[in-house]
């Protein structure tokens, strides 16, 4: 069975927000010791973030689900097949900057094509992921990682407390029960920060570290998991149906009515004493004064089904998910499938974005440490900056429905070319239409580029045309010639 989520969760939010016992303090932007008292805190005194204690329990939990109800486990998964599945790629104007990425993305410590979607899936599950940084001599960049369950405290900018500057583990045996301090990697030079932000920072001597966060708010300093929000829903709708197999059970279960016509209650207790089963296919004789009838209960099942449906549909619509992706197609028809999963891939979309940042925030940290290591200079201070700007690619969301794109694509050429044809539009307010609809088949285009280039293309066929045209007088008038003097011999 299940582990029961309900009264765990509401300790989620309604337990104990005591302060950690090792905190870290400020001494007037001059040094950071977690083993003074009477000094502010770096991070304020937010009540918005979990417990410490009470954020590792949700990561535990939110493991538990996905490794036992597969609702939950579906409801992680299939974002991800949708983010995925096609494979993913980072993508730079330079060549030698691509290859230095291709490298990093191929490292057999780093295997992007394979890790990637254990990244994402924690990402989801966790609320938030942190990539310790390891650079060799030549820039090459090899990726650790640290499980959010041993993050202590994520320290943020005291005069921004949107940006986290640094990473502090628990105290665990196998780290001698000493706490590390990773500082977060920022793309970017150190004088982005106050002088004080910059000293605290220099106390954080472990190494460099990545750290991500989903679900959160501008003044949190952790992320939750995907699934907080629903770990009661999936618990009490697990336990419905186990309810409905015990049902399953009951339902098959059967026991046999015996009357006894005209008998004393004596007489009654006295056959209940030699009365026995019938085995299958055994012969069983009594006169008419004994009846025997099997009686088996009559539990409805339509009521079950509807509250069944119900929980699925409330844990489904928490998440943003059409039920029939869910094996629960309902009502649902082709038309109104396609319309139910859009607002799904609006929040894959968001969710693709975040992946994107990640990725991009990466790979230009590889390209710098190359940078770093052959030249000296980052892409702020090279000759081509624009040249390094990295691009994370990703696969279609979902499949286009082609034909009633090209259908619309069509339509949209057509009013466009008559309203310029009338006056009622510009040339490139039109080309600005067509962009717009193109762009619904995978194709972007600049409307200003295209307008000139289709201005061009249009000049040099008149001029083509119009070279063809002047010869032709010249050739008719020389087969004339040639008839008239044929005609005079």
């Amino acid at each position: 069975m299940a582990l029961r989520f309900v009264e765990a969760i509401k300790s989620l939010f309604g337990g104990s927000q005591e302060e950690p016992k090792s905190r870290f303090v400020e001494a007037a932007g001059v040094d950071v010791d977690a083993d003074l008292d009477g000094w502010r805190r770096l991070t304020g005194n937010s009540k918005r973030d979990l417990s410490p204690m009470t954020q590792l329990r949700m990561q535990e939990l939110a493991l538990y689900s996905w490794r036992t109800n597969p609702l939950a486990n579906r409801l992680i998964e299939l974002p991800i097949a949708f983010l995925l599945a096609e494979g993913v790629s980072l993508q730079v104007d330079d060549e030698e900057a691509q290859a230095w990425l291709t490298s990093f993305w191929r490292d057999p410590i780093n295997r992007m094509d394979i890790k990637l979607t254990k990244k994402v899936r924690e990402l989801a599950l966790y609320g938030e992921q942190c990539y310790p940084a390891f650079v060799a001599p030549n820039g090459h960049v090899r990726l650790g990682y640290l499980d959010p369950g041993l993050i202590e405290t994520v320290v943020t900018d005291p005069d921004n407390v949107e940006q986290p500057i640094g990473i502090v583990t628990r105290k665990t045996k196998e780290n001698d029960f000493k706490a590390r301090r990773y500082k977060v990697i920022i793309n970017g030079p150190e004088t982005v920060f106050t002088e004080r932000t910059q000293e605290i920072r220099e106390s954080f001597e472990d190494g460099e570290c990545f750290y991500f966060a989903v679900n959160d708010l501008s003044n949190m300093t952790r992320g939750t998991s995907d699934l907080l929000s629903n770990l009661d829903w999936l618990d009490a709708y697990e336990h419905a149906l186990f309810g409905e197999i015990e049902r399953w059970d009951f339902l098959r279960a059967f026991i046999y009515d015996v009357t006894l016509k005209g008998a004393t209650p004596e007489e009654v207790k006295e056959r209940a004493k030699h009365i026995n089963v019938p085995k299958p296919g055994s012969v069983r004789v009594h006169n008419d004064s004994e009846e025997w009838k099997a009686e088996a209960p009559n539990l409805g099942s339509y009521e079950s089904a509807n509250n069944a449906r119900l929980f699925r549909t409330h844990i489904l619509g928490g998440a943003t998910m059409p039920e029939h992706w869910f094996g629960g197609g309902g009502d649902v028809n082709r038309a109104t499938a396609s319309e139910m999963g859009e607002p799904t891939v609006k929040m894959l979309t968001m969710r693709q974005a975040m992946i994107g940042y990640m990725l991009e925030e990466i790979g230009t940290y590889q390209i710098r440490q190359r940078l770093r290591a052959y030249y000296g200079a980052e892409p702020e201070q090279s000759n081509h900056p624009d040249d390094y700007i990295v691009s994370a690619r990703f696969p279609e969301l979902s499949n286009r429905d082609v034909a009633k794109t090209a259908t619309a694509l069509t339509q949209t050429v057509t009013a466009a070319a008559v309203a310029v044809e009338r006056g009622l539009l510009s040339e490139q307010t039109a080309v600005e239409l067509i962009a717009i609809s193109a762009a619904q088949m995978g194709h972007e285009m600049d409307p200003v580029e295209e307008l000139e280039t289709a201005r061009a293309d249009l000049a040099r066929r008149r001029e083509e045309d119009s070279f063809g045209l002047g010869d032709l007088p010249d050739l008719v008038g020389d087969d004339e010639a040639g008839g008239d003097q044929a005609a005079a011999e």
